[in-house]
């Protein structure tokens, strides 16, 4: 062996031990010291080392790339594959173009790491551009590169362009058929999703989780439900990202039963519980009600400064429960050991002291933000003026709403109306009753929530009217309904429905429901309960 193969083969191995960027430099110096700037081996582990295994070194990593005489393209693409991970995957594209500026010729790896990018921002122009650059190349008839081309369109909305592509394909694989089937969950289009995923010759655990995660996305949490428990039966086992949706939809549902079958289901195959499966169990435990669970799924997990997500879920969660202050001082701990808070933190605490009635607190958090060099978005506002309004502080937060620097949302203004209804100020509900109207014209509750307030103040003929304008423009409104779990299935009852189930069923979940309570509920009381349920005994 050579001194200099033996030399870079050293300092390959302190590359490995390398911890800091300090360290990386002291390095980065000695390779240059000893000549050994152009010796690819040590050059393929210094990039990969600086632009993949430790991404905070990518900005690093691309100068030393742009002040070599000569790199591979295997160099390029490690730093342009980093990138395209990173915070920033518009500097991908950056360098892409940079290259070819340079007159270097991507090759069929380059491609889809720059396409990822351009999925990531979602920009169709761009994705024309790269698309236009790889048929340019030849390289579009490269099957892994069209499936991340079906990826692009598909991410930028253009669906109807993935699935051209789709059809065009000679040759499709599963990656094919699972970019088309993510492409329509991913733009809410779930019946031609259902269609491709009943089509595809094969099927593995990312097209059941695709589906699984479109419903959820879509809001039809009972299919997705329905899609797991299909899955459990005659596909794969589930993995991560199944998991993250179905305990989402768990979360929604309030389907308490379920999301504890879900917790025991990962147990039971073995399916490492890393920090994001945490997080959607502290999720999951806290929106169904179980707060005590979702805490000791919290205090089970060995946090790390990394962790603000899980602390997020926590902090929200006990919101939620009325443990406002309780809430406040787990934000203190997260601080004490030393983790920062992001934009999502300051969203739950402010919509913790909005439970709790603490206006003062709620204007300190709202300041934190610009401490912590954030700038406050419509959620933040939207947060602080549901606090006033809560607090009976409805002119205070009709001042506040007209001087934010943006234009108040739906919720913002909805928040203050239940306010103003709640605190008797109807003067001022009417103007923001109006306003509501003029955002969505469309929305049966913004007409339903001015004919209330016109109700309370007993001017029956403005009431009418506004039910008569929602006739007009053809407003419907539709239903509530409520979700009820026994015995872990879900049943669902929609108010004023004619279609009751049976009496037997309607009896079966009374008797369940005072069974929880702890009630002896009488058959009288029943036959009241259910009239009130379903119109008719």
């Amino acid at each position: 062996m050579s001194d200099v193969s033996l030399l870079s083969r050293n300092i390959i191995t302190l590359l490995d031990k390398c911890k800091s960027l300090h360290s990386l430099k002291q390095l980065h110096a000695l390779f240059f010291t000893f000549n050994l700037s152009q010796h690819d081996p040590f050059l393929s582990k210094f990039f990969s080392f600086t632009a993949l295994s430790h991404p905070a070194h990518i900005d690093y990593s691309c100068k030393i790339l742009l002040h070599l005489q000569n790199p591979s393209i295997f160099n390029w693409n490690t730093v342009i594959r980093g990138y395209s991970n990173s915070k920033n995957p518009n500097k991908s594209i950056s360098l892409f173009v940079k290259m070819l500026r340079l007159g270097l010729s991507p090759d069929y790896l380059t491609y889809p790491f720059v396409i990822k990018a351009s999925a990531r921002l979602l920009k169709r122009e761009l994705a024309v551009a790269i698309h236009a650059h790889t048929a340019k190349t030849g390289y579009e008839s490269d099957r892994f590169i069209a499936n991340s081309l079906i990826h692009l369109y598909a991410s930028c909305g253009d669906i109807i362009y993935a699935r051209k592509l789709f059809d065009g394909m000679p040759l499709k694989n599963l990656v094919s058929w699972n970019s088309m089937l993510d492409g329509y969950a991913k733009c809410g289009e779930m019946n031609l999703a259902r269609q491709v995923f009943d089509l595809m010759p094969e099927k593995d655990v990312v097209s059941w989780s695709s589906l699984i995660d479109g419903y959820v996305k879509s809001g039809d949490y009972k299919e997705a439900m329905a899609i797991f428990e299909e899955m459990r039966g005659v596909g794969p086992k589930a993995n991560e990202v199944t998991m993250v949706s179905v305990l989402c939809a768990c979360a929604h549902l309030g389907a308490l039963d379920q999301g504890r079958m879900m917790h025991q289901y990962m147990v039971d195959n073995g399916l490492p519980l890393n920090l994001v499966l945490q997080t959607s169990l502290v999720d999951m435990y806290a929106k169904c009600g179980a707060i005590k669970e979702a805490l000791s799924v919290f205090r089970g997990v060995k946090l790390d400064r990394s962790d603000v997500l899980m602390w997020n879920a926590m902090i929200g969660g006990l919101a939620v429960h009325g443990l406002v202050k309780e809430s406040l001082e787990l934000f203190k701990e997260m601080q004490i050991v030393g983790i920062t808070p992001d934009e999502i933190t300051f969203l739950c605490l402010l919509s913790a002291c909005a439970h709790g009635g603490f206006v003062t607190e709620a204007w300190y958090f709202f300041d934190c933000l610009g401490k912590y060099g954030m700038t406050p978005k419509s959620e933040h506002y939207a947060c602080v003026v549901d606090v006033l309004s809560r607090a009976g502080r409805v002119a205070e937060a009709y001042n506040f709403v007209c001087q934010m620097p943006m234009e108040p949302t739906a919720s913002m203004l909805g928040a203050l109306l239940t306010g103003c209804m709640n605190h008797g100020k109807l003067d001022l509900a009417e103007i923001v009753g109006k306003k509501l109207i003029e955002l969505e014209p469309d929305h049966d509750g913004r007409y339903i929530g001015l004919s209330n307030v016109y109700a309370i103040s007993k001017r029956w003929d403005d009431a009418r009217t506004m039910r008569e304008a929602m006739e007009l423009r053809g407003v419907k409104k539709y239903p509530g309904c409520s979700f009820v779990e026994m015995f872990g299935t879900l049943h669902r009852f929609i108010a004023h429905d004619k279609t009751h189930p049976s009496s037997e069923k309607i009896y079966m979940m009374l008797n369940f429901i005072a069974g929880q309570m702890k009630l002896n509920v009488d058959h009288e009381i029943r036959e009241h309960f259910m009239y009130d349920m379903t119109g008719i005994v």
